[in-house]
């Protein structure tokens, strides 16, 4: 049964992907509230409440859950220790997805189960255990932590066996994964609703500097397009055998020898963005649409070309200059207090004014 509006919904996280399902939530006719640690909380500034207290607070989290009648969450390192602070039949979609995609190990194991490939990995918990690694997998490589890394933090790449000496090993269990040899990379959002349709948006091609994605880009180009239905069905079948419910990310690199299986993020995503003004329905509306069990909306593109680039650190100061510009530029702020190097302050989508 579908949530009546006026029904609150509960997000675990207050970042910028919060405040646009918040935005969401509201066009629809929901009432939000948020939970977060202290920090640069934006999604408050657009909720009717929030909790800024600590994911071990299971007091908080306990009158937090009082208030809802669904919890979701905006980013996959909510600690499940806090999703089982909540009643279970609230949280949507399952604790099973933070789970597996909380540790790339993990996540690599579901989707090669499934039939995924993956680029070549090792676990790695010493020192020794790395040397071993780049002697079985290779170099070059990339060592990361298995958990919690996040646009790039958390990795280090490695060139040749001998700067795994140059490397310090953080103390926890990490990850040792080959290069892959491709020509570009590309994610596969989907959303899937209670009764377990799923719809796909189209796949833009995506660039990354420094572990952060900068932009996304559609038509994706034959390559892409070739290899898509491949990795949409892998997809498909992460999400039925986790039995979610909304915005599922999978990402992954076009090589000559098909889609390789990047990550997975349980939850609306970057490269999606540009779905807010080029999709019939955005990643955002459609998340919100899942987890109160409304009928999903259409997912198709509706321009010829679209462009969304990320606006990061002091770039924000000077972003709306973008306006001026010439075509149809979508800005997007987040409302963050602080722009340092690296940090994601906005985006801006860029659509022709030729619709396919």
């Amino acid at each position: 049964m579908a949530l009546k509006p006026g029904s609150t919904i509960g997000i675990l996280g207050a970042g910028q992907l919060g405040r646009m399902l918040a935005m969401a939530a509201a066009q629809l006719g929901y009432r939000v509230i948020c939970y977060s640690p202290p920090g640069d909380s934006v999604a408050a500034d657009v909720c009717a409440d929030f909790f800024e207290n600590g994911w071990g607070d299971k007091a908080a989290l306990a009158a937090f859950a009082t208030k809802c009648d669904v919890v979701t969450w905006e980013f996959e390192n909510v600690p499940v220790s806090a999703i089982e602070a909540i009643p279970q039949k609230l949280v949507v979609p399952g604790k099973r997805a933070l789970e597996v995609a909380q540790n790339r190990l993990s996540e690599k194991g579901f989707v090669e189960q499934l039939g995924g490939r993956c680029a070549p990995y090792k676990r790695v918990e010493s020192e020794d255990d790395l040397t071993r690694a780049t002697e079985t997998v290779g170099t070059p490589g990339i060592l990361k932590t298995a958990r919690d890394g996040y646009d790039g933090k958390g990795q280090w790449r490695i060139g040749s066996a001998h700067e795994t000496e140059g490397v310090r090993f953080p103390g926890r269990t990490c990850i040792y994964e080959g290069l892959v040899d491709f020509e570009t990379e590309f994610s596969v959002i989907l959303v899937r609703g209670q009764d377990g349709m799923i719809r796909f948006w189209d796949s833009g091609t995506n660039k990354h500097e420094g572990g952060m994605l900068v932009r996304s880009a559609l038509p994706a180009g034959p390559l892409v397009e070739q290899q898509v239905e491949e990795a949409r069905e892998i997809a498909r079948k992460t999400a039925n055998a986790l039995g979610y419910v909304g915005v599922l990310t999978l990402e992954f690199f076009a090589t000559k020898q098909g889609p390789i299986f990047n990550e997975m993020a349980p939850r609306v995503h970057n490269s999606g963005h540009w779905t807010i003004e080029g999709a019939a329905t955005s990643q955002f509306e459609n998340h919100i649409r899942a987890v109160c069990g409304l009928p999903l909306g259409g997912t198709e593109t509706r321009f010829a070309e679209i462009e969304m680039r990320n606006i990061v650190g002091e770039d924000a100061l000077t972003a709306h200059q973008i306006l001026a510009e010439e075509g149809e530029p979508h800005l997007h702020l987040y409302g963050k207090r602080k722009a340092r190097e690296g940090r994601k302050m906005g985006h801006v989508t860029r659509v022709s004014n030729k619709v396919a």
